[in-house]
């Protein structure tokens, strides 16, 4: 499991904040603890709870809310749903899901993330 850590601003319909986003090729969906969820954007309720595993063996976590937001990587736009998780040990983690569809790569001996500028075509102008 490789992974890089760098700040990115994130915006909701609440305001912004800059927050300490790790990039896990090992973890499947996006996650934000909750302490950074107030004044960014509204939680709203998941249709129903999901229980994630964690790397402790035998333990889970129950998630029942999500957040959606837009988030800057080198002044590309790119907008993604972040489950809301008690006990976050990060600020909020992108994982695997998110990266392959935006098309991430991660640059480990720049400790950077990379965008296909081919995703920009995509974007509303």
């Amino acid at each position: 499991m490789s992974v890089i850590k760098i700040p990115l601003l994130f915006t909701g319909s609440l305001g912004e904040k800059r927050i300490y986003t790790l990039f896990d090729s090992g973890a499947n969906l996006s996650c934000i603890h909750p302490d950074f969820v107030s004044g960014l954007e509204v939680p709203t309720e998941l249709s129903a709870t999901r229980k994630l595993l964690t790397a402790s063996q035998g333990h889970y976590i129950e998630v029942s809310q999500r957040i959606i937001v837009d988030f800057w990587i080198h002044d590309v736009y790119v907008s993604d749903e972040f489950l809301i998780v008690p006990g976050l040990t990060e600020e909020a983690v992108i994982g695997a899901v998110t990266m392959q569809k935006w098309r991430m790569k991660l640059d480990f001996d720049h400790d950077t993330v990379h965008v296909d500028p081919k995703v920009m075509i995509m974007q509303l102008i």
